[in-house]
């Protein structure tokens, strides 16, 4: 199993005792190139005989009776009902009165964690080699609380929100991801020097989990100096724990080192389940003309396997994917390539099947 994909949670050891069983999967394709990249993962999954089949839901934003826009009952049923979802891409407009359906998604389901792996892929070269790091953000408050207001016209306040319990969990999270994965790092991620009393919380839970976990070697890092330190090394870091938008901006920098986001893969954990993602835009430029890669939705949806216990299944589809992109000769132009999506499917689904 690669050590870094491994998400434990409650609900996969129930899984483990139904193996045999076909499982039900809520696939939320997404916008502009979610769909055919989606239509990706599904024929592969199909080819290798992942035993899932998909209910796919639209989240397009319905308005409701307060005159709110929000996520579509059918598809949060289909959620709470499957405990599992993969989701593509989605597009949220830019201006007054749009939510993140992303962030809808994560605070409907009490996805507390986000769990991003970041490793070198063989045959696409950065100018960083061997990064094998693992950033785990907390998902669910701080800055993107969406606690806003305005004070008087022209100064508006934005309010960020460290509660202790949430951060005992996130924190907790970290070193059992750790302990379950192999890994011998946590480093905790803040600016407590700054923001004492909001960051100061969030490190003592931190300090408070690495305690209870004294097998783990610990330490602490400004984000800014992390920052400037990953770019130098990579090799430095192991495990990364942060609070909300340091995550998103730290897991988005580690992303860059391995090549982007097209090939990073990500997971958002809950207490009862969990949705997989590509984090990647909708790329409207060119949906709809067989150009996407379908990369980092399919590595999110092998992390998705894992946590299903569905090992086997994870392992032979990552290794056709990982041995496709080694040999380049049907990979994507975001990839160095001169292939189709299709092409590139095609090629991962022969050898799955050989």
């Amino acid at each position: 199993m690669n050590k870094f994909q491994r998400i434990s949670a409650p609900i996969s050891r129930a899984l483990s005792r139904h193996m045999s069983q076909m499982r039900t999967v809520t696939l939320i394709p997404g916008d502009g190139i979610g769909p055919e990249i989606s239509a990706s993962v599904q024929k592969i999954f199909e080819t290798a005989g992942v035993p899932i089949q998909w209910e796919v839901e639209d989240v397009t934003p319905v308005r409701g009776p307060n005159g709110r826009f929000g996520i579509p009952q059918r598809a949060i049923d289909s959620v709470n009902k499957n405990k599992i979802g993969l989701k593509g891409p989605l597009a949220t407009p830019i201006g007054k009165g749009h939510r993140s359906l992303n962030l809808a998604l994560r605070q409907e389901f009490n996805l507390y964690a986000n769990v991003r792996p970041c490793r070198s892929i063989e045959g696409y070269e950065t100018p960083y080699k061997d990064v094998d790091v693992v950033t785990i953000r907390e998902n669910t408050e701080g800055e993107y609380s969406g606690i806003e207001h305005e004070i008087v016209p022209g100064v508006v306040q934005s309010i960020k929100l460290i509660t202790e319990p949430a951060s005992n969990k996130i924190a907790r999270y970290a070193f059992e991801y750790a302990k379950a994965n192999g890994r011998s790092q946590v480093t905790a991620v803040h600016k407590a020097n700054i923001m004492r009393m909001s960051d100061g919380l969030f490190l003592q839970c931190c300090r408070d989990a690495a305690e209870a976990n004294p097998d783990i070697k610990y330490n602490e890092m400004y984000l800014d100096t992390l920052c400037l330190n990953m770019v130098q090394d990579p090799a430095k870091f192991d495990v990364l724990v942060m609070p909300n938008l340091y995550g998103d901006i730290l897991s988005d920098l580690c992303a860059g080192l391995i090549g982007g986001l097209g090939v990073t893969p990500s997971g958002n954990i809950g207490t009862d389940g969990a949705i997989f993602e590509s984090v990647h835009g909708t790329a409207p430029d060119i949906a709809g003309q067989n150009k996407a890669n379908p990369t980092a939705l399919l590595l999110s949806a092998i992390m998705m396997l894992r946590y299903m216990n569905l090992n086997e299944f994870a392992d032979r589809i990552e290794r056709a994917t990982f041995d496709t992109i080694k040999e380049g000769r049907h990979l994507t132009a975001d990839l160095g390539g001169k292939g189709t999506c299709s092409d590139y499917t095609n090629e991962i689904c022969s050898k799955v099947s050989a």
